[in-house]
């Protein structure tokens, strides 16, 4: 059975070049032209799969982005934009996205983007369920997480965390004590390499803290080590 793929973009020769490179590469391909349409036919249809444009009428990607990922609708989401602008890959990631490109991009290049994301997530499915079978929770200081649950509690209180909040905090307590490079936590946790774009994981860490840290200009649990990365370390009693 082919995998259903979502594209939402108002420019009528970009939909139609996806859509037949796409269904050429044999996904089958439903298509709307603004965000309010996509973001509902990707609630209705439930694709396998979602390119976005950042730039939309009615709704803007960014927005569908963040209703589709507080409906728990986690269909990965490629995220395209016509602005090289850092701000823009960090936040529609933040929101969710699982990857991003700039306009003017190769049809090839999105296909291949896509089969990508497709092998990674079905890996990143396998995995997960190995140690979900296996894995006990994580109790460091007063943050407590519970893989299974996929949920976090910090001083006994529920933490509202993003879906890859989450995840960069699960990998973080995997690997207490070690140091993490950037580069790491980018492959291990978004499973993709940014060609040096590590800010994300940066403002990733910084709402962690913001979360666990009663001082986030010192913090006790996620430590910056200058010049590599991070480490989460059990907080030591004063």
């Amino acid at each position: 059975m082919s995998k259903k793929i979502l594209v939402v973009d108002d420019e009528q020769s970009i939909v139609t070049l996806l859509q037949y490179n796409l269904e050429q590469a044999g996904f089958e391909v439903i298509t709307a032209m603004d965000g309010e349409e996509g973001k509902d036919l990707a609630i209705s249809e439930k694709p396998d799969f979602i390119i976005l444009d950042l730039m939309l009428p009615k709704l803007d990607g960014i927005e569908v982005c963040k209703i589709l990922r507080q409906s728990k609708l986690m269909i990965p989401i490629l995220m395209l934009t016509a602005k090289d602008e850092e701000f823009d890959k960090v936040l529609g990631l933040e929101l969710g996205a699982d990857d991003y490109m700039t306009k003017p991009f190769s049809p090839r290049e999105v296909v291949a983007r896509v089969k990508a994301i497709f092998r990674r997530t079905q890996y990143s499915d396998l995995q997960s369920k190995q140690q979900e079978d296996e894995e006990e929770n994580y109790k460091i200081g007063e943050l407590v997480v519970y893989p299974e649950l996929y949920e976090a509690y910090f001083n006994g209180t529920l933490l509202e965390l993003t879906p890859k909040e989450f995840e960069l905090l699960l990998y973080l307590c995997r690997h207490k004590g070690r140091v993490l490079t950037r580069d790491q936590l980018l492959s291990a946790v978004w499973n993709y390499d940014f060609a040096g774009d590590t800010r994300i994981v940066d403002v990733h860490i910084s709402h962690l803290r913001e979360k666990i840290e009663q001082n986030t200009k010192k913090p006790t649990y996620i430590k910056t080590i200058r010049g590599l990365g991070y480490k989460l370390e059990e907080p030591k009693s004063e």
